[in-house]
């Protein structure tokens, strides 16, 4: 079935809006999410190095008057979380103001991941805000990469979930939904996505990004190999089922083909800025950016 959706992006028209920390494989910038607040783009991130040098070491946040050149304003570590790494966090404006940062954390020692919080009255305050847990997972089921919406009448959460339950094959992903009038205690409704079977993201899948039109973009990859290196594909939320697209998925040209964690700003002239981490030719990753 085809469903009509939003224009995704492509690697075609990309700047870079924050290079890698290195060269090579492994030095990663990415796992973004954005939001536009009067007229301010604000964009977190987690910087990423290879396994020899920590894994996902910090998430940084910063803000922009035109959506490409970025002044950093806090900075959080995961050594304060007690977290072996960080992986994607979301930077949310709250109903009651303030604001609220998500963040990904590894268990160390272990394949398990929970999300924790900061909230503060400004984003300045926010590496000294108020921490608190989001979702533990359970010893069955890794949680991280959230993607959080906010509405009139509460926010809504797209979690990535590990099943832990095979030595070596955690990462298996699937995606379920949950929503929240605080956006602290959340309510499951249970799987919305997963792997098919014999297709390019039968290892799993996991939402990156929801649009207002209800187009949804998704990571997938077709086997363990492929991990950390995997591509975008289209889908559409119509309030109750989400389906996917027949579109092929959008990769990078350049080394091992990462086109992830897509992150979306709704414009005011009706276009979509796209944030996205993307493969280089020498195996790293940027953060990048195309209007569509």
């Amino acid at each position: 079935m085809t469903t009509t959706t939003a224009a995704p992006p492509t690697y075609d028209d990309v700047e870079v809006v924050v290079p890698a920390p290195g060269r090579g494989a492994g030095n990663w910038a990415g796992a973004a999410s954005a939001v536009l607040v009067d007229d301010v783009v604000w964009l977190t991130w987690r910087v990423r190095r290879p396994l020899t040098d920590g894994r996902g070491v910090s998430v940084v946040v910063a803000r922009s008057s035109d959506g490409v050149t970025f002044e950093t304003v806090t900075e959080v570590s995961r050594e304060a979380f007690g977290a072996e790494s960080f992986e994607r966090p979301v930077l949310v404006p709250l109903h009651e103001g303030g604001w609220r940062l998500y963040l990904s954390c590894a268990t160390p020692g272990s394949k398990h991941w929970w999300v924790d919080s900061l909230t503060a009255d400004t984003v300045e305050g926010l590496a000294d805000g108020v921490r608190r847990r989001v979702h533990e997972g359970d010893r069955h089921t890794g949680v991280k990469d959230p993607v959080i919406t906010v509405g009139d009448d509460g926010y809504e959460m797209w979690l990535c979930c590990h099943p832990l339950d095979e030595p070596g094959h955690e990462d298996r992903m699937t995606t379920r939904r949950l929503t929240s009038v605080d956006g602290l205690d959340w309510e499951d409704h249970g799987e919305v996505l997963a792997g098919r079977p014999g297709e390019w993201d039968a290892r799993g899948a996991r939402v990156s990004a929801v649009l207002p039109d209800g187009t949804v973009l998704y990571d997938g990859r077709p086997d363990a190999e492929s991990n950390w290196f995997e591509t975008t594909g289209v889908a559409h939320w119509d309030g109750t089922v989400l389906t996917r697209t027949d579109q092929p998925p959008i990769s990078s040209p350049h080394a091992d083909g990462a086109f992830r964690y897509a992150a979306v700003v709704p414009l005011p002239d009706g276009r979509v800025r796209y944030y996205v981490e993307a493969a280089r030719p020498d195996g790293a990753h940027d953060l990048v950016t195309c209007v569509r």
